[in-house]
């Protein structure tokens, strides 16, 4: 058996028990995909542990730790989807409804392991000469934050149909714009990161909140506004109206000056979010209960007891939350995208900058003593820095 079909063998089944129903005959495969980039999130994780190891992120011989060709990243202990491929790549080959037919990396050891690992001849250095030559259908976009938005861009120029971002998204407001107008025009569905909010429980409790189980939306509790890994702009339906922010702290030695201080901000249908430290994963609070994310969700409703009205705590309805939630679920929104299954990714690109400016316009706050920051920001060229292998 060779690396392709044992890859195949150890994924494949559980993709398929996920997605096939008993007695179906497979998909035919229906879209074409490649990946730029083939760095941890792109390739390695599925073919290594993750080393700390400092390098220049503009290397194009960057250090590769020892590989595993023949690892198994399937983990037995958590069915149907969880804890299937970490990598872009992975989850893509994986999938019945797709071919991964092409990848582009600078580093040639690493775009050699990526084509003996899938069995993949269309192997670039340039990805745009991959885009134009392989006429993709989705398209991986995992290299680091610096060309993200100009090859998001090209990718939905040159007929991507559905694209998927890892994070964080971009620098600028001005490059976040880009993108997402880039796949607004011509309605590309866009995932910017494979973070817990793709995970499908955060689809359950949205459809909790809609449902009016927990009354009308009051206020969203969260730890901070983190555009990189961010658990509340899905549940914001509104408009951003204003920040104010205190406590912002300068750059740090890793590089990363993403806000760390304390923030409300306030959408103009009246919606408040909370952004503050020792804040759960994210708490949505209605007129009738609420509902509580860190790590598992949690249900509370009012209900008329015996004692008179209490908040009781519920059932958490399937599914729950179960790690990891890496690129298998960022991919599966934007295909239930492009199937018409779902209308925009539950971790869009829209959502995504809507985070972005709201942490930049919390970082002007506290720059400016907590004064209110009305949105959107005029200043498009203002963003954020991350740490150094970002």
């Amino acid at each position: 058996m060779n690396r392709r079909d044992l890859l195949t063998a150890s994924l494949a089944p559980a993709m398929m028990a996920a997605q096939t129903p008993a007695g179906a005959q497979t998909p035919r495969k229906k879209y074409r995909a490649g990946v730029i980039g083939l760095g941890w999130t792109g390739l390695l994780y599925d073919l290594a542990e993750r080393v700390g190891d400092r390098f220049n992120i503009d290397d194009v011989n960057r250090p590769t730790p020892k590989l595993d060709l023949t690892r198994r990243r399937y983990h037995h202990d958590h069915p149907g989807e969880e804890g299937l491929p970490q990598s872009y790549s992975g989850a893509l080959h994986a999938r019945p409804d797709v071919e991964l037919v092409a990848g582009a990396e600078r580093d040639p050891k690493r775009l050699a392991v990526f084509g003996e690992y899938f069995g993949i001849k269309a192997l670039y250095s340039d990805a745009l000469e991959m885009m134009k030559k392989e006429r993709l259908d989705i398209v991986a976009v995992c290299t680091n934050a610096k060309g993200r938005s100009f090859l998001t861009v090209k990718a939905a120029e040159m007929g991507a149909k559905g694209i998927v971002a890892e994070k964080p998204m971009c620098h600028t407001l001005a490059e976040a714009d880009a993108m997402v107008n880039a796949c607004a025009d011509r309605k590309i569905p866009l995932s910017a990161g494979a973070i817990s909010t793709t995970h499908p429980s955060f689809g359950k409790a949205k459809e909790l909140v809609k449902k009016g189980v927990i009354g009308d939306l009051v206020s969203i509790d969260t730890r901070n506004p983190g555009a990189q890994h961010q658990n509340w702009a899905y549940f914001v339906d509104g408009t951003i109206d204003w920040v104010a922010a205190t406590g912002d702290k300068p750059r740090r030695e890793g590089g990363s000056d993403e806000f760390v201080g304390q923030a409300m901000a306030v959408t103009r249908e009246g919606l408040v979010i909370h952004f503050r430290s020792g804040g759960p994963g994210v708490r949505l609070t209605g007129t009738k209960g609420e509902i509580v994310f860190s790590g598992q969700w949690r249900l509370f409703v009012d209900l008329d007891t015996p004692a008179g009205m209490q908040r009781v705590e519920c059932p958490w309805p399937a599914p729950q939350f179960v790690l990891p939630y890496h690129s298998v679920y960022s991919i599966d929104d934007v295909i239930a995208c492009m199937d018409g299954r779902m209308d925009e990714p539950k971790n869009s690109g829209r959502r995504v900058a809507m985070a972005l400016e709201v942490e930049i316009a919390a970082k002007e706050s506290s720059k400016r003593g907590g004064a209110k920051v009305e949105l959107p920001l005029a200043d498009r060229s203002l963003g954020l820095n991350y740490d150094w292998f970002r």
